[in-house]
């Protein structure tokens, strides 16, 4: 099995520059595609997923150049795709499948979508349902609600308001928002049950208004799209660093002594994951922040604190915090995570199992975590990653208790990070 091991450290200090948002990279992508216009992006993000949205864009017929230096040319099509008829792979990139999906079932095209096996386990039922109710026409190729799908023509209606779900994943609205305004008028998006994940709709959000289309909301239930809205390109955009990915730098500050810096990502984020930083404060670390750049130390008291919080709100850097609790005063709670159940693994299940063999006492519920920190930590850990990004760069972490411990299938980090584990040796000691 190929594996890396990271050897005992116990000290991270330094100044780490964040590679760019996943999230707002493929958004962006998306969004330069359909404008009119040509868009030039800057730091747009260099990793497996981005390349299947470059692919499956290039596929629909979107023109495109890279200028170097993770600068990218994309000439936007000023509506919908030209290519009417393709089949797409998108493996296991959800923020491609599931924008991606809602935007063909607008173009009037016939297309099949399909990727890894991972990918056809997590449900897209609720934004197919959505997508019905507005006439378009998608089929399961296999599992009722879940992927490979197959899109047909279909005439396109918005007399009524689309009813969608939010409870399992914020990117079924996300992708809803983003294709509708390809209808060219009026639309109407009610939240059939409460919404996860709100401020990654915030990032959508921001991103279409920075594309000509503003959206009208109500509370997190009711979205309105106004009629004679259409993309068109701001020209030059830049992708801020991935506030997921500075999580597991500051946990190292905060762990390890610090200071670490991640330079990219700050105060002026519109990232809901830079929140990450008020539960390390939550744990006694010590956080300073400029309009870019984060800084985390270990407490004064040299010992973080336990905590019991609701993580909606940053569901993939609260992965993170689940591997921090190693290093608690005492047992942590991790609540409100049910979405980690549908990510690239059942993220629930498997930190749980994980962080067992490390030495933790853990209780796993629905939507929760208990930790009970070991006394000491288990040396030489074994650590499977589940082909998950976020598993493997998390457990890094636990070197900085003074163990070796071993990472299987590193090279799962090009996901979204692929030089994490370099970057992460630049900090440690």
């Amino acid at each position: 099995m190929n594996h890396l091991d990271i050897l005992p450290h116990t000290h991270a200090a330094g100044t780490i520059h964040l590679p760019g948002s996943k999230s707002i990279s493929n958004r962006m992508l998306l969004l330069s595609a359909l404008a009119e216009g040509a868009t030039e992006i800057r730091d747009l993000l260099d990793s497996d997923d981005t390349r299947v949205m470059l692919d499956a864009l290039r596929k629909l017929g979107v023109g495109m150049e890279s200028l170097g230096g993770n600068v990218w040319r994309i000439a936007g099509v000023g509506g919908t795709f030209p290519i009417k008829e393709t089949e797409l792979f998108l493996g296991n990139a959800g923020t491609a499948f599931r924008p991606l999906t809602a935007a063909l079932a607008l173009c009037g095209g016939h297309y099949r979508l399909s990727g890894v096996a991972r990918m056809h386990e997590r449900p897209i039922g609720d934004l197919v349902d959505g997508l019905r109710q507005l006439g378009a026409d998608v089929r399961y190729l296999g599992i009722e609600g879940f992927p490979p799908l197959e899109i047909l023509p279909a005439e396109i209606r918005l007399e009524a308001p689309i009813r969608v779900r939010g409870d399992v994943s914020s990117q079924f609205l996300t992708a809803l928002l983003m294709a509708l305004p390809l209808a060219g008028c009026a639309a109407v998006i009610e939240m059939a049950t409460e919404l996860i994940s709100k401020p990654y709709i915030e990032i959508t959000l921001n991103l279409m208004a920075r594309f000509g289309v503003c959206v009208e909301r109500k509370g997190w239930r009711r979205f309105t799209i106004p009629p004679g809205q259409r993309y068109r390109s701001p020209g030059s955009v830049y992708i801020e660093g991935d506030a997921s990915a500075a999580s597991y730098f500051l946990a190292a500050g905060a762990i390890g002594g610090g200071p670490v810096r991640v330079e990219g990502v700050g105060r002026a984020s519109i990232q809901g994951d830079v929140r990450f930083v008020e539960a390390l404060q939550a744990m006694g670390a010590q956080i300073a922040m400029g309009d870019n750049w984060i800084e985390a130390c270990a407490p004064a008291s040299g010992k973080l604190k336990a905590f019991d919080l609701d993580l909606n709100h940053i569901p993939d850097a609260a992965m993170t915090l689940a591997v921090v609790a190693l290093f608690a005063d005492g047992p942590c709670v991790l609540r409100n995570i049910a979405s980690w159940r549908v990510k690239e693994t059942d993220r629930i299940a498997a930190m749980a199992k994980e962080l067992r063999k490390v030495g933790a006492t853990v209780e796993e519920g629905a939507d929760c975590l208990r930790i009970i920190p070991p006394a000491r930590l288990a040396s030489g850990a074994a650590i499977d990653t589940y082909d998950d990004h976020r598993m493997a760069m998390c457990f890094s972490l636990v070197a900085l208790g003074g163990v070796m411990v071993r990472i299987n299938e590193p090279n799962c980090v090009a996901k979204t990070f692929p030089d994490y584990f370099s970057e992460f040796a630049k900090l440690v000691r």
